[in-house]
């Protein structure tokens, strides 16, 4: 079955075929992946993406420095049932990624099969090659709206380290918040907002420290020590930057600082951290003594290995039964990937029915709430057209107020953010989350509070039409995830908000116990 002809044996024809026909099905199964991705990395400014485009850039060279090694294993190769087993939890990640439409999912499971099916196709050995250019590709994940929670954090370690900076040089400043305020001879107020937090800027430069320390040195133990080394390296430059800010602040016009110069001083922030990670990296040369390596990696005795580096892939005799299993390999793989790309079109489920009712011991009055109860016209740029918004003002007689907003999603999953996304974007500072069971129903309830106005609370809970409640976000999108994926459905979900101002804890409760019969 497997002959061979003009010196190339056809056993080795068979399996990259094989494997091409993995690749190229890949490419097709991907393919609205690499299209979200495109579009993160080019236009998604919430992300700030940008940086992604080197990293597989930086896989494929990684590989390229390794290719007499990669040409030594694959000639020195065995089928792996192991590494087809591993493939299994990946195309289900991806297949999930794909139709409950979670790109992080598709990523992972993309970024697995990138490691996995060289495993398979070629063995452990050619897996290990694979192993740090695959796992390098986790940069590629968006991960700063994710993460939006660590935000509020990193902007408060931000203003507090600046602050004590600050007035280690003898600069007078305060923390109110995230901003860092002086009232000087010079007063100046620099807020550190969101983008300001050092998250994005934190990515790039966990991408680069780890690309810098592979190449520097020589052993994983000192590139993890290096690259761990990266968080700590990023905040310094990114206080670095604010407090830069802060400085011209005070010695000239502070409209300049916070306007012009703050605009373009995030190279500080990189030319800190990059001169620490070099400076870091020295360190542990002078710790652990400079043995440096070309490549900064692993290289096999060039003596005890020299057959193996006359080798070449033309020479390559494979078992019968190694093409026979790599075959196989590919079309179950390929079979996957292509009913992966050929998602039939999902049945969309009816939105339940919401509407506001009148509410024993609270009045409404839409003159004289009508400003509140608007929809603003942000929302209804952003939003998917099929979202559906209504908002109502409820207050009671001891005059606290508490504006309920419904949400009804949409077939696309942008219908429906989660309150702490959308409230530091408003200037809201939350704080001490909780969660409670009012009458069976879950509420995850915020202490919010914009600087110079009075502390508020928000309340929020979600449903879709099947009754399922939660108030976890996490949970809602996991059951999201499932329905489109297992049973092909778009769920209507619906979040339900409720805005308190100038009511206590007991007050909120009362109100979202009267809410019972929405």
């Amino acid at each position: 079955m497997f002959r061979e002809k003009g010196g190339i044996a056809v056993s080795a024809v068979a399996v990259f075929c094989a494997l091409a026909a993995t690749v190229l099905c890949a490419l097709y199964g991907f393919g609205g992946m690499f299209d979200r991705v495109y579009v993160i990395f080019a236009h998604a400014q919430e992300e700030d993406m940008s940086f992604g485009w080197f990293v597989p850039v930086f896989s494929v060279y990684v590989l390229w420095t390794k290719r007499a090694e990669l040409q030594a294993a694959i000639c020195e190769s065995r089928f792996s049932w192991l590494g087809l087993l591993l493939c299994a939890p990946f195309l289900c990640l991806s297949l999930l990624g794909t139709r409950g439409v979670q790109l992080r999912l598709e990523q992972l499971g993309f970024i697995g099969l990138c490691f996995a099916v060289p495993w398979t196709f070629f063995g452990w050995r050619c897996a290990k090659i694979f192993l740090f250019p695959a796992a390098y590709l986790l940069f590629c994940i968006p991960l700063a709206t994710f993460l939006d929670f660590v935000t509020i954090q990193l902007r408060y370690l931000a203003s507090a380290t600046s602050l004590a900076v600050l007035n280690g040089i003898g600069l007078e400043a305060v923390r109110e918040g995230t901003a860092v305020v002086s009232r000087g001879a010079h007063p100046f107020a620099v807020d550190i907002a969101e983008p300001c937090s050092g998250l994005r800027s934190l990515f790039a430069l966990m991408a680069l420290t780890a690309g810098y320390a592979y190449f520097s040195q020589p052993s994983w133990l000192r590139r993890g020590i290096l690259f761990a080394c990266s968080i700590p390296l990023a905040i310094a430059g990114n206080v670095a930057r604010i407090v830069s800010i802060c400085v011209i602040a005070s010695c000239s016009d502070p409209q300049f600082a916070t306007g012009f110069y703050h605009d373009y001083s995030g190279y500080i922030v990189f030319i800190v951290a990059i001169a620490l990670m070099v400076l870091s990296g020295e360190v542990l040369d002078r710790v652990f003594g400079s043995n440096r390596k070309d490549g900064g990696s692993e290289v096999p005795d060039v003596a005890a290995k020299s057959n193996e580096s006359r080798l070449s892939i033309l020479m390559w005799r494979p078992a019968k039964s190694h093409a026979a299993c790599a075959v196989f390999a590919a079309a179950a793989i390929s079979g996957v990937l292509v009913f992966q790309a050929m998602t039939p079109p999902a049945t969309v489920a009816k939105a339940p029915e919401v509407k506001f009712v009148e509410l024993e011991g609270y009045t409404t009055n839409d003159e004289k709430f009508a400003e509140q109860q608007k929809v603003s016209e942000g929302e209804l740029k952003i939003l998917p057209k099929d979202t559906r918004i209504s908002k109502k003002m409820y207050e009671s007689r001891s005059g606290a107020q508490f504006l309920a907003s419904f949400v009804v999603g949409g077939i696309s999953r942008a219908s429906i953010h989660r309150p702490e996304l959308c409230l530091p974007s408003q200037g809201y500072v939350m704080s001490n989350p909780r969660n409670f069971d009012v009458d069976g129903r879950p509420w995850h309830v915020i202490d919010i509070v914009r600087p110079g106005a009075h502390s508020a609370m928000e309340a929020y809970t979600f449903f879709n039409q099947e009754g399922f409640r939660t108030a976890s976000h996490t949970r809602r999108i996991w059951r999201d995830v499932i329905d489109r994926s297992v049973l092909n459905r778009v769920d209507r979900w619906v979040m339900l908000t409720v805005h308190a101002s100038g009511a206590t804890e007991a007050d909120l409760l009362e109100f979202l116990r009267a809410m019972g019969a929405f």
